[in-house]
């Protein structure tokens, strides 16, 4: 039989407020038992006899999992800090250890809360009482006193283990633990600590590989899949002109400039920034298109330039759907529509894509006349746009 609250049995009576209080945690721990309905058939101490040379290795086998758990974690902690993350191109030095960057901070951290768990899975089995129950099936919500006797019942399970005086297994637990949660601590505020608006104006966030520096024109290049040292070494045309693209078609093009030419590693370094990537687009003749205010001359002709870096998580947004002139992004299916402004239409993004104001000089070549006037990417609480 059973009340109408919790279902205990009506052959555990429940004490009164003045009772419970008067009352020992051995006696909250069997009250527990109980009022759940428990049946203790067998509840024995698996080192009734403290001390043993088999207790003593038990407990060593325990720390050590916990003390494998602490060097994993220190090893994520150190990688996620010191390891060289960015990205170096094959056949490159250093390529080796920026390649193995994301699996060493993965196997660390996986590794910490394996053995972490492994650990604390030991510990229950070696030292935890062994004990079998019969536990009748309740309904409903437990009340204040069921949760008072269960947090009792609990701690008792605790004190029968020993662990107040194994303090092998505690200092190495907590040497787990604290590190473990220094790695967490790390992740969440390494973000914070470098300081994103350096710089003012010309902070990173503001200014792209775009903006023109010492009146250098800055031209639109393909990515041809070779080194830059080869197309320094065999002097190879990179730079897009008009007629390079057909109508209803789109290249993705990045910065250049003819200074490159003499400097491989700047040449590299544009095309692994993050918001370099421009989507150059060529409409149909005669397409109808809505210009946004203050960006009327940012075209040239049936040539529109578009950030290529989503407005929603800064996903590629590197596909173009000529029949309707839709840019997509396949991360979240957010659709822009090129013809007015790359204005998101579906999905979860937004804001539009930022364009890049785009001429062609006078040996035909596609150049930008300036930086985006936006930030390229996903918002920012200090976006000005």
């Amino acid at each position: 039989m059973s009340d109408g609250t919790h279902g205990t049995s009506q052959a555990a009576r429940r004490p009164t407020d003045a009772e419970l209080e008067d009352m020992t945690p051995e006696q909250l721990a069997t009250l527990a038992t109980e009022l759940d309905d428990v049946v203790l058939l067998r509840n024995a101490n698996r080192w009734p006899v403290p001390g043993t040379r088999a207790e003593k290795r038990a407990e060593r086998q325990v720390a050590r999992w916990f003390l494998l758990s602490a060097i994993a974690a220190l090893v994520f902690l150190i990688s996620f800090l010191f390891w060289p993350f960015h990205y170096v191109a094959p056949e490159q030095p250093g390529h080796l250890m920026y390649s193995l960057y994301t699996p060493v901070i993965g196997a660390s951290f996986g590794l910490t809360v394996l053995f972490l768990g492994i650990g604390v899975i030991a510990y229950v089995k070696k030292f935890f009482p062994d004990e079998v129950a019969v536990q009748q099936r309740h309904d409903g919500p437990s009340g204040n006193l069921e949760r008072r006797a269960l947090m009792a019942q609990l701690a008792s399970a605790g004190k029968d283990s020993g662990i107040a005086r194994r303090s092998m297994i505690k200092r190495s637990a907590g040497l787990a633990a604290g590190v473990f949660g220094l790695g967490f601590g790390v992740i969440a505020l390494g973000g914070l600590i470098r300081n994103p608006w350096k710089g003012g104006d010309k902070a990173q966030l503001w200014v792209t590989p775009w903006a023109p520096a010492n009146g250098e024109k800055v031209y639109l290049r393909r990515d041809l899949g070779i080194s830059s040292e080869e197309i320094i070494s065999n002097n190879i045309e990179v730079r897009v002109r008009p007629e390079d693209l057909d109508a209803a078609s789109i290249e993705t093009v990045f910065p250049f400039r003819l200074s490159d030419m003499h400097d491989a590693e700047h040449m590299s370094e544009t095309l692994r920034a993050s918001d370099a990537p421009v989507m150059l687009i060529r409409l149909r003749p005669g397409t109808q298109v809505t210009q946004r205010a203050g960006q009327e001359n940012f075209h040239f002709g049936d040539f529109y330039a578009y950030s290529k870096v989503c407005t929603h998580l800064g996903c590629p947004t590197s596909l173009y759907e000529s029949q309707t002139n839709r840019i997509l992004c396949p991360c979240h299916q957010s659709q822009f529509l090129a013809t007015e402004y790359a204005k998101p239409i579906f999905g979860p993004a937004t804001r539009a894509l930022p364009q890049l104001p785009i001429t062609v000089d006078n040996e035909g070549y596609f150049i930008a006349t300036a930086d985006f006037d936006e930030a390229v990417g996903p918002g920012f609480w200090e976006r000005r746009s």
